[in-house]
């Protein structure tokens, strides 16, 4: 995969053109120069690369060695360029002595760069001596496509499907329907043209005409027309004279039903839209479209049109694959199996997670092998790769059709193990600081901004699955399924993307570039391969989901030069104490750093040194912070538990900085969590980007500041507070207009309307104190969505949600949240103008019976 090494290069060298001086004189313009004709080169090498590898695929050994030697010297140029990035940036703050500083780097840097033009040119040299020239696909020559003979096979069966199918169904045949397209969506497997084939055979004898064509990656517009006409009744002779205009004219007088299947893209709608009528529900003609991209459906056909398939469950999974393993027999059943052979199957189909082309394609391999226990559970052994390997081409394909930029992205997710749930605050950032997205102003906020497009881009092709949501819709976490998570280890270390710890000890070669490494479970396996590799310099991310507190000492002897990503996950179950060797403070290339588990320990002050990083998340450890964090200015996002007293100091405001305008400029968005000891409103004035603040144990003389701070954080979004005692002090966030999440945690004092900022979109309130004068105040909030009460206290058995009469009780509230409620029995809400946009109402926790109005228990969930 040099094409990704290649982007890394491009994005790099952007970032290091932005950085460059040029001086007085153009003493150095050559400098400049030289990162020029590094972007240059290396895009036209990407552009190379990227048609290439169909002749690599296509099994041209030529082509597959040409592109190792471009993928060596791919990531020889990023780390010429790591290494010479920060050298720059450090001149950049000492302007008046960059003649003198910078000079020797980049004469260095000169020197380098000679070395790579000659690399390329003797590239091409071996590109032209070879005559691999012709890298092109030969557009004139179609090979056999086995999903276009699938389209058209008898084989039809769903099963598991059966409620898709009705819905659908329904659908293309309601008179009433106001559009005409049903759009079939969702990841590589699962079915979609399976289903769409049943469809289609199932109603097209109630249209006019019908025509069923497969659109593919590489469609041609024409060939579609032409398959489709003669489908539709279309003579030769007005086929080969004025094809489109003479489609259009037919079908124009038809009710026809029309399957698309495998639409990949926008563009080809865009091109047979132009023949096939604008489905007009009077007439009720219909289109059928499978695509892996909820987007396309989106186009074609509106939200309304999209549905979306999901994987099976276990009993429909192992109903499927009984069909696939007694195709042959005439009893169809386990009758003659043993107990044990049953559990063998059920386990293998549960490793298939619910995917039928991964359930088929294991079924077919059993069908090749004795009906014994042994012979099955040496399949589900190496059910892994036998499963990638059968379903490999299919999921490749999805890859394949990602942008180069998007796809280290989606690497990325195999560097977590199977079933993990991630969190798009953790890609993001570290998409970010692996300079896997980059934008060409050099803003941060951009970048994260592109950084939630390529999410959402990834979900929109049913490559990952969203978990949750935030309050406004975003995505909160992901996950991957197992099979596409597979393909992601497999990919990364085909590429040397990543290793994971059972594919680490490969080739020497391969493992002296390695550039991530992922540790999974397997401790003797991360302490062999460290001490093979003690030195592992090229190295850009290390993650750790481990339970060895000894981490830390091996890591104090190993050389991180180029580290910009590290996470240390430990699951054990006890509390364990550790010291950070001050070897931390050398990986002067960290971007991100992330520790969680039952860990305690404290880092050293020699982390300050790192001048770079920009997320530092301890919230889900007992860390201590060191002191003086404020001079970390490149910080963006501190989350971080504050249980220690003593390492709060780390907050503290020098005494000798009376004016705000003293303490250093700072970049931080999210401050989770300070202890109210430290909180001063100067710190408030000075941190002027800050979006994300928790406070914790928060006094009255806090709550004074917060009600009466002028002018208020202007980017402030999510503000938490956990109270530590009961007070007096009322508190007033009227004047923060773009808060919309609050969190208030044991508070227990009256309220009113004021309490509340004006724009709020989510509250929650932990363990607080409720009672009618309270569900009156949140009742009035104009904006409130979601409302989440955790062990809250009910001073009054019953809590009535309707409104006065007025209709005014919530009048925005789609989610109710109620978690393990203290002396709360009844929860009523008598007429339907109250709460008029309640979607669902959640209970949990409950230990006795709560008593619900009619409404309210049909929305329970």
């Amino acid at each position: 995969m040099a094409e990704i090494l290649l982007t890394a290069v491009i994005n790099k060298s952007v970032e290091i053109a932005g950085n460059l001086l040029v001086q007085e004189g153009m003493r150095l313009y050559w400098l400049k120069e030289d990162i020029d004709w590094l972007q240059r080169e290396m895009r036209h090498i990407r552009s190379y690369v990227d048609d290439a590898k169909a002749k690599e695929v296509g099994g041209d050994s030529r082509v597959k060695n040409l592109l190792k030697d471009i993928q060596q010297l791919a990531g020889d140029v990023e780390d010429l360029l790591d290494d010479f990035l920060p050298k720059i940036q450090q001149s950049n703050k000492f302007i008046c002595c960059l003649k003198m500083a910078c000079i020797p780097c980049a004469n260095e840097f000169a020197m380098e760069i000679e070395k790579i033009k000659r690399r390329v040119a003797d590239i091409d040299r071996v590109r032209t001596t070879y005559n691999i020239m012709d890298t092109n696909n030969n557009n004139d020559c179609i090979p056999l496509d086995q999903r276009r003979l699938f389209l058209h096979a008898d084989e039809t069966e769903v099963i598991g499907l059966e409620d898709d199918f009705n819905m659908l169904q329904a659908k293309l045949l309601d008179q009433d329907f106001p559009y005409g397209v049903v759009s079939i969506v969702g990841m590589p497997g699962l079915g979609k043209t399976t289903l769409a084939k049943k469809l289609y055979r199932h109603v097209r004898d109630q249209f006019e005409s019908s025509g069923l064509v497969y659109v593919s990656q590489q469609p041609r517009a024409g060939e579609i027309l032409r398959d489709i006409a003669k489908q539709v009744g279309l003579t030769e002779e007005e086929r080969k004279e004025n094809l489109e205009g003479n489609l259009r004219l037919l079908l124009k007088t038809k009710r026809y039903v029309i399957l698309l299947d495998d639409i990949w893209d926008v563009e080809i709608w865009d091109d047979l839209k132009l023949v096939l009528p604008e489905c007009d529900s009077k007439i009720g003609s219909r289109i059928i479209i499978t695509s892996r991209n909820r987007n396309v459906g989106r186009y074609v056909g509106g939200d309304f049109s999209i549905h979306v398939l999901q994987p099976l469950d276990l009993q429909n999974s192992f109903e499927l694959f009984t069909k696939k393993i007694f195709t042959f027999d005439n009893n169809n059943n386990w009758a003659n199996a043993s107990p044990d052979l049953v559990d063998i199957g059920r386990s293998i189909v549960g490793r298939c997670g619910g995917i039928p082309l991964a359930i088929v394609v294991t079924a077919g391999m059993l069908r090749a092998r004795e009906r014994t226990e042994r012979a099955w559970n040496r399949v589900l052994e190496s059910m892994g790769h036998k499963i990638q390997d059968g379903c490999g081409k299919v999921l490749a394909l999805s890859y394949n059709d990602l942008p180069i930029a998007l796809r280290p992205c989606f690497l990325y997710f195999g560097l977590y193990p199977e079933d993990h749930e991630i969190r798009a605050f953790d890609l993001t950032n570290m998409w970010i600081a692996e300079k896997l997205i980059v934008v060409d102003s050099g803003n941060r906020r951009e970048a994260e901004d592109l950084a939630e497009d390529f999410l959402n881009d990834l979900v929109s092709r049913n490559l990952i699955q969203v978990a949750k949501r935030t309050y406004d819709g975003r995505i909160s976490s992901c996950c991957i399924h197992d099979l596409l998570h597979s393909l992601c280890v497999k990919l990364g270390k085909e590429s040397n993307f990543f290793h994971t710890e059972h594919n680490a000890f490969g080739d020497p070669g391969n493992v002296a570039r390695l550039r991530r490494i992922t540790f999974y479970s397997d401790n003797n396996a991360m302490n062999e391969f460290f001490r093979l590799n003690p030195k592992p310099r090229k190295l850009r991310a290390l993650f750790c989901f481990i339970n060895d507190s000894c981490l830390f000492s091996h890591m104090a002897h190993l050389n991180f030069k180029l580290l910009q990503v590290l996470v240390v996950d430990i699951s054990n179950d006890d509390f364990c104490s550790f010291s950070i060797p001050n070897t931390f403070g050398n990986m002067s290339c960290l971007h991100y750093l992330r520790f969680e588990g039952l860990i305690y320990g404290k880092l050293p002050n020699y982390m300050l040194k790192l001048k770079r990083l920009e997320t530092l998340d301890i919230g889900y450890s007992y860390i201590g912070l060191p002191t003086g964090v404020w001079k970390s200015t490149q910080l963006r996002h501190l989350r971080y538990k504050g249980f220690d007293q003593a390492s709060n100091s780390c907050f503290s405001i020098s005494p000798f900085s009376p004016n705000v305008y003293s303490l250093p400029r700072n970049n931080l968005q999210t401050l989770m969590w300070m202890n109210d000891k430290f909180f001063e409103p100067r710190l408030l004035h000075r941190l002027m980007n800050l979006r994300k603040l928790g406070i914790m144990e928060v006094s009255g003389s806090t709550i004074k500041v917060l009600s009466t701070l002028n002018p208020v954080p202007a980017a402030l979004e999510v503000l938490k507070l956990i109270f530590c005692t009961d007070m007096s002090e009322q508190i007033n966030l009227s004047s923060y207009p773009n808060i919309v999440k609050l969190h208030l945690e044991y508070l227990f004092i009256q309220i009113n309307s004021e309490a509340f900022p004006p724009n709020l979109v989510k509250l929650t309130l932990d363990r607080f104190e409720v009672d009618s004068h309270v569900v009156a105040v949140l009742k009035k909030l104009p904006k409130l969505r979601i409302l989440k009460m955790y062990g809250c206290r009910h001073n009054e058995e019953k809590m009535n949600l309707s409104g006065d009469g007025d209709g005014d009780s919530f009048p925005q509230l789609e989610v109710l949240h109620i978690v393990a409620p203290n002396g709360l029995s009844e929860v009523t809400c008598r007429n339907d103008v109250s709460m008029p946009k309640l979607k669902k109402l959640l209970l949990i926790g409950v230990h006795s019976p709560i008593s619900l109005s009619e409404r309210l228990a049909k929305l329970r969930v």
